[in-house]
This record gives structure tokens, C-alpha cells and sequence, in this order.
């Protein structure tokens, strides 16, 4: 199955950064995004560093000359060979998917991942089990031993649901990172999204300074670098001139229970960041680990 995301060029290996498209949802009014659509809005991006988007549309995106990357749902044997034509023939880079309930056994689970690494090698179209609640690779440990299993399984890496979900420094985290490093080698696709323990997406300011309403005794942003850093070089290990790995910031709206808002002083509800201005930050920040994780290796 196409593994790598490739271009075709003889450049380096690289990180594009695409957004997410769902973070542009119901922006709050203080949001520095413009309001544009279409064209516009694909150019606009470009301008501001973006290369790509995720769940836009992929003739929009090549006339404005950036990437273009799907996602969708797998629950039946027969629904990734369906998804991975459709996905191609609008003109799609690759997708990343969410797999499963998160109830199947092993069996299932296994036949399910077959599934979609046999659609992706027919259709010759990358698919990218997402680490996400609600799936079968909602369970860090279960997902470790289902890469032992199948090691051509291929991951968008969203490690919010694991380190919000599993609590994940609630130990020896880096005991649990050295355990997780089947995951970390078979990241091809990454969703941005920072959470701390108990909340999946919280404010990260300028990515340096600590937000005091989000910040307790973790401090959960290095630990996302690290996971991101981790994955990245994951990549890198075994990455060809012309491969590139896509780091999408995935912010989402409070509509969805993601956002949080808070009581303003005159009693309305204000969302608590910009989400698109966090999308800005969640590049630069990026782009810093993939830079440490080339020094890494």
C-alpha cells in the first residue's frame, strides 16, 4: 500500500501544513479570521503558511495551488475500497478515517485494518486510521498490540484522545512514550490539537508562555511536542526524497463540546481562544519539532 504521502519530486523529506477546515467553524466575533470563502479563503491560507487543507474542495484547492486531503468513516468490511475511490476521484491527496466503534473484538478489529490496507493498495490512495475515542484505536495499549499485529497499519496521529483520554501522565510517562513507539513509527498524518488532562483542547497563548486557566502541575504543551517530535521522526526514519508528512491543525468549534467558552464580564459567553489564531501557532510549533526531530535523527 502507498505508505508515504510523495510528491514525486527529489526534495528531502518535509512537513506541509494543512488545516483543518472544521477549525474555521462558527470562529468566534474576536477571531483575526477573515470571513472569506471559496477561492478566497484557499488563497488566504496559502498567504498565511498554510499548503493544504483537510475537507475542503480539491478543485478550489488546486487553483489556488495548495494541497487538498479527505477524511471519512470505516465500519463495514466493504466500506474503505468505497471511500478510498471517492476520495481519489475528487481529487484528494490521501484520508484519514475513524474506524470502528470501539466495541469490536481483536478479530474484528484486524479485519477491519485489512480492509483498509487492501482498499489503499488496490486504489493506490493512502488511508490513515486515525488515533481517535470512539474507534478502535481508542485504547493507546489496544493500539500498540494491533501495530504488532499488522505492522503495514498506517496512523493520523490525534494524541489528544490518548493524553486526555488515558490521562496519559498519570505514571511514568516516558514509560508509556517508549511503549507507544510501534504508534509513534507509523504516523503519516497528524492532527494539531492540545489538551491537557482533563480537557481535550485548551487555550495555548503564544505556545510559550503558561495560559493560567489551562495549566495545572503538567505541563502538557512540552508533552505534546514530545508526541509530536516522536512521530515525526517515526517519518523521517524511513522517509524517501519526496515525502512529506501533513501536520493539520484540527481546532474545533464549541458546538461540538471542543471549543470552551467562559462568562465574560457583561455575562455573555465568550469562546475562550481564537481558534484560528491557535491554528498559527500550532504551525510554528510544528514546524520547531519536525526541525528537532531532523537534529534527532
Amino acid at each position: 500500500m502507498p505508505h508515504n504521502l510523495n510528491d514525486g519530486s527529489a526534495r528531502p523529506p518535509r512537513l506541509k501544513i494543512y488545516l483543518n477546515l472544521g477549525t474555521l467553524v462558527d470562529l468566534p466575533s474576536h477571531s483575526q479570521w477573515p470571513r472569506l470563502e471559496g477561492a478566497e479563503a484557499m488563497a488566504c491560507l496559502k498567504e498565511a503558511g498554510f499548503e493544504g487543507v483537510q475537507d475542503g474542495d480539491p478543485a478550489v484547492c488546486r487553483q489556488a495551488g495548495i494541497g487538498s486531503a479527505g477524511s471519512g468513516r470505516v465500519d463495514s468490511l466493504t466500506d474503505a475500497e468505497a471511500l478510498a475511490r471517492r476520495m481519489k476521484s475528487l481529487g484528494h491527496e490521501c484520508a484519514t478515517v475513524h474506524v470502528g466503534s470501539g466495541f469490536e473484538d481483536d478479530a474484528a478489529m484486524d479485519a477491519l485494518v485489512h480492509s483498509i490496507l487492501k482498499a489503499s493498495e488496490v486504489v493506490d490512495f493512502p488511508l490513515y486510521i486515525e488515533t481517535h475515542r470512539a474507534t478502535i484505536t481508542q485504547d493507546a495499549w489496544r493500539t500498540i498490540q494491533l501495530a504488532r499485529r499488522i505492522p503495514a497499519v498506517r496512523f493520523n496521529g490525534d494524541f489528544s484522545h490518548f493524553y486526555t483520554g488515558q490521562e496519559l501522565p498519570y505514571g511514568d510517562l516516558e514509560a508509556k512514550w517508549r511503549a507507544m513507539q510501534p504508534i509513534f513509527d507509523r504516523v503519516r498524518f497528524l492532527h494539531g490539537r492540545i489538551g491537557n488532562t482533563a480537557c481535550m483542547q485548551v487555550d495555548v497563548g503564544d505556545g510559550a508562555a503558561a495560559v493560567p486557566q489551562a495549566f495545572g502541575i503538567h505541563d502538557f504543551l512540552a508533552h505534546f511536542r514530545e508526541m509530536w517530535t516522536r512521530a515525526m521522526a517515526g517519518f523521517l526514519s524511513s522517509a524517501r526524497p519526496g515525502d512529506y508528512l501533513v501536520f493539520a491543525p484540527e481546532i474545533l468549534a464549541p458546538y461540538i463540546y471542543y471549543g470552551r467558552k467562559f462568562l465574560a464580564p457583561d455575562g455573555t459567553l465568550r469562546e475562550e481562544s481564537d481558534r484560528y489564531a491557535q491554528a498559527l501557532v500550532y504551525a510554528r510549533i510544528a514546524r520547531e519539532c519536525f526541525e528537532r526531530a531532523q537534529q534527532r535523527l
